[in-house]
């Protein structure tokens, strides 16, 4: 049995930019074919060829996205990134961990094959956005890696139903820039829940325009005491080029990363 952790480019997407190039294709050439010559038969047959070239770009873009990020292709960034984050962070003998918004399970799963003695939780909405992701998933992914002290669960990640102080670690990748709202708040929930002396590696997309003042959200985490924090960006090589975080739309990557 081997895991299938899907891929972050949800196959639907691609589909759906493909048939959208081909239907505007044909428009296109129905239009042209069928009727009667003038200055309709014109626009409106340059402007389908022309919504047929955007989806055409677009199905080129996310085949590559969906290539990159294959576990089991060439590149295999997804695997990168998520054995990156999960070698971040700390867990003592018995400790607990949580992963929020776990997707496939594939953070948590990793952060557990480092850890075999630890305790994981993870949870996700598992939205419509992404239909091949569910708990189910979860769990079967963690059977065929052998991970067995990891539960799933249906969660929030601007409310967590866990008490301060919850986890010796918490971890997280590609989630919170999806969510609208101050997604600085949404740090500090996540980071509610970590123990005193805890560890944390939580990797997303920290633009500005996404993300506000970075840098002063680091300060601020110092000033209420944290004994480490860290943003280190993940374009420079360390999980992708910069040139690839560019037309993946996945400029400002990087690991918040530290201790409480």
């Amino acid at each position: 049995m081997k895991p299938d952790y899907k891929n972050w480019m949800p196959k639907g997407m691609v589909y759906s930019f493909l048939f959208a190039a081909l239907g505007c294709g044909a428009a296109a050439t129905a239009l042209g074919l069928l009727l009667p010559g003038g200055t309709l038969r014109t626009v409106l047959t340059i402007a389908f060829a022309v919504i047929a070239l955007v989806f055409c770009g677009l199905t080129v873009w996310a085949v590559s996205m969906y290539r990159a990020f294959d576990y089991n292709g060439k590149r295999q960034m997804a695997r990168q990134i998520i054995e990156g984050t999960a070698s971040c962070v700390n867990l003592p003998e018995g400790g607990k961990c949580l992963d929020v918004g776990c997707g496939s399970g594939a953070l948590g799963i990793a952060v557990g094959k480092r850890n075999p003695r630890a305790e994981i939780v993870g949870i996700d909405r598992w939205g419509k956005e992404y239909a091949s992701f569910s708990k189910s998933l979860c769990e079967s992914n963690a059977r065929a890696e052998g991970v067995s002290r990891i539960t799933f669960q249906q969660g929030d990640a601007t409310h967590l139903d866990f008490p301060d102080e919850t986890f010796d670690a918490v971890v997280s990748n590609y989630v919170y820039h999806n969510i609208p709202g101050n997604r600085q708040q949404y740090l500090l929930e996540t980071l509610r829940t970590l123990k005193k002396g805890g560890t944390f590696a939580l990797h997303d997309i920290f633009s500005k325009s996404k993300y506000g003042d970075m840098q002063a959200f680091v300060k601020k985490l110092k000033d209420m005491g944290y004994r480490q924090v860290e943003l280190i960006d993940t374009t420079d090589g360390r999980f992708m080029k910069k040139s690839e975080a560019a037309w993946m739309a996945l400029s400002g990557s990087a690991l918040l990363t530290g201790r409480k």
